[in-house]
């Protein structure tokens, strides 16, 4: 076990310098300071808070995402995260982050700083600054929708999204539906692309053509939607299946306005199942995602890094939810 005399031994310096370093002191320069700190992270130091049972401290770090009411997509993950974990006796600190925030110090360094056991990301793009600092990181974390390879410190959590896009598309083929098209997400995301290869992977599985100009990527809002509707359906789309619910609340709201008829005349599936799949007109047919299982889950595989058990991935399964904006294909319109 790395100790306070081996950091000196490596820094040259004497082991009264380093124990400021680690603790914050205000008697040596901020440069020392992270000196010690990033030698102390790379040789794998555990600093004393982090030792004792009393003192178990986690940061859910979160970005892009809205979570502070129950409507709001990241709220039942963060919670179900939290719910687990005070259960066990941690304490949970939730950081909203952005890019900039993290290109003032390297994740490996805030979290040794603030004595974290562990994180938890959520919301993370992956041209974020810290994503590939998790690359190297020896700090156990969890991402949400997001996956570092070859990293036995860092796991993914998420929904099967082949699953859920497969049965989907069952779904609307068993409606007669076979131009099925695909509004997804921004590509600077590793769900968007798990989701279009789940998409491509289902269709050509059931033995129906990829079509290249019915697929189309926007950004995880209500407004995208807009911007691509009409091109979808002048394409021969009978059915969108969207990346996520506010994609496909877009496109209900676009349809409205289009004075396109749904289900009758295009049939609408989200992914998500949040609340307002349910009060939206026509009712969303969705896929359902329980985000506090997401977010117990995620809480479970933290604790198994931290117990230096390699968890690599771990993937709840989806349910689909069927309302009223899935209907039998026409056959003429």
């Amino acid at each position: 076990m790395v100790t306070i005399k081996d950091i000196a031994n490596r820094l040259g310096i004497a082991p009264s310098t380093v124990s400021k370093g680690l603790n914050d002191a205000n008697d040596i320069s901020p440069d020392l300071k992270k000196l010690v700190l990033d030698t102390a992270i790379e040789m794998g130091y555990v600093t004393k808070k982090m030792k004792k049972e009393t003192h178990k401290r986690l940061c859910l770090f979160i970005e892009n995402m809205q979570y502070e009411h129950p409507q709001d997509f990241g709220f039942d993950i963060i919670l179900g995260f939290r719910q687990a974990a005070i259960r066990d006796d941690w304490e949970v600190h939730i950081v909203p982050i952005t890019p900039i925030l993290q290109l003032r110090e390297p994740y490996d360094r805030y979290m040794m700083r603030n004595n974290y056991h562990g994180g938890f990301l959520v919301g993370f793009a992956l041209r974020d600054p810290w994503m590939n600092q998790l690359e190297t990181t020896t700090i156990p974390t969890v991402l949400f929708d997001n996956c570092i390879r070859k990293n036995p410190n860092v796991a993914y959590i998420g929904t099967d999204s082949f699953e859920g896009i497969d049965i989907a598309i069952e779904h609307l083929i068993a409606l007669g539906h076979t131009k099925i098209a695909l509004l997804n997400g921004s590509p600077d995301s590793m769900i968007t692309t798990d989701r279009y290869n789940a998409y491509v992977s289902s269709m050509q599985s059931h033995g129906l053509p990829v079509d290249e100009s019915l697929v189309a990527h926007g950004h995880y809002v209500e407004e995208s939607a807009k911007y691509h509707t009409a091109s979808l359906i002048k394409s021969g789309a009978t059915a969108i299946l969207c990346g996520n619910d506010l994609l496909a609340i877009g496109v209900i709201k676009e349809c409205r306005r289009m004075h396109v008829k749904l289900p009758q005349e295009l049939s609408v599936i989200g992914f998500d199942n949040i609340p307002a799949a349910e009060t939206i007109s026509p009712a969303l047919t969705t896929i359902s995602q329980d985000r506090v299982d997401l977010g117990r889950n995620s809480f479970a595989a933290l604790y198994w890094l931290i117990a230096k058990v390699p968890i690599s991935k771990s993937l709840l399964r989806p349910e689909l939810i069927v309302r009223e904006s899935t209907a039998q294909v026409r056959t003429s319109l």
